[in-house]
């Protein structure tokens, strides 16, 4: 009986003492009769977590990978100014901001001007410190906001009056916009050219010939909507209406713009021809603008 009782004794550890290695036994997963663990016992996933943690840590600290973030960076902004240089070359941003700078008032005052020319008595464009003022300064300014917008109602409405003769579609709708974005760049270039082979020295940008080529919309836009009201009458008296205001516009427009460097070029050899093909080139201009109103919008019409 002692001996028992000194066995008893030695095999369980004293309650005080430390325990050297945790008994994780009765936490282990069961193994199903196969051997295999049963799922739910995720095994490792602290280290994985820990690992991750600590190669990103790695990464933000490794000098070779933060260099090759700088270099990367520099490598980008690079880029991205050599494209705003390429397109500087061609297209300023700022002169662009300049014919979008308008406001309501500046919009109801030139549309008026537009449709209704005979009576604006000032055309002339004002000038601060040698720079002209934005258009919601100066309502004789040219602007690309208006014959923006025009540019997509006229669209809007031809797909429109297209749909009411049944004679609606994609394809019809495409060759229309198409047909009336290239009128403007022929247009534009064709002035260009003239201005050029002419050696005509004038202020006239080439955002300036696109924004007086687009104004042309405005008369367009009210020539479809008469024309779909009152038939082929409204149409007629519509188109004559808008065709003598635009032609009006563009002659008071331009003449500020290319015929005030005839006293300029007054003192040069051969400059009696000059004046004359300067006032050709604003009169056919004006001229120009009714038949392209009347080949965009007649076959809106029946």
């Amino acid at each position: 009986c002692n001996l028992a009782h000194h066995r008893t004794g030695r095999a369980a550890p004293p309650a005080g003492d430390s325990v050297l290695f945790e008994d994780t036994s009765s936490a282990a997963p069961a193994m199903n009769n196969q051997g295999y663990y049963t799922p739910g016992y995720n095994m490792g996933g602290t280290s994985n977590d820990m690992q991750g943690g600590a190669g990103v840590n790695n990464l933000f600290t490794d000098p070779m990978a933060n260099a090759a973030m700088m270099y990367g960076s520099s490598l980008a902004n690079q880029g991205k100014d050599m494209v705003n240089k390429e397109i500087s070359r061609f297209m300023s941003v700022n002169k662009l901001k300049y014919f979008f700078a308008v406001d309501t008032r500046y919009v109801l005052k030139k549309l008026m001007i537009l449709m209704f020319p005979y009576t604006h008595q000032d055309w002339e464009v004002r000038y601060h410190r040698d720079t002209p003022l934005t258009p919601r300064q100066d309502v004789n300014a040219p602007d690309l906001y208006i014959p923006t917008m025009a540019f997509i109602t006229y669209i809007l409405l031809a797909g429109m009056a297209l749909g009411i003769q049944k004679r609606f579609s994609p394809e019809v709708l495409g060759l229309c916009a198409s047909t009336a974005l290239v009128w403007i760049i022929i247009e534009v270039l064709v002035m260009l050219l003239s201005l050029y082979l002419l050696t005509v020295h004038s202020d006239l940008s080439t955002f300036d010939l696109i924004a007086y080529s687009g104004y042309k919309y405005v008369g367009m836009i009210f020539t479809v909507l008469c024309g779909l009201l009152f038939g082929s009458d409204g149409y007629f008296v519509a188109l004559a209406w808008s065709s003598c205001a635009l032609m009006f516009f563009i002659v008071r427009s331009l003449k500020m713009k290319i015929l005030p460097s005839l006293s300029s070029d007054s003192m040069g050899m051969g400059s009696s021809a000059k004046p004359q093909l300067r006032l050709y080139i604003t009169v056919a201009t004006a001229v120009f603008q009714p038949i392209i109103i009347y080949w965009l919008t007649s076959h809106l019409v029946r």
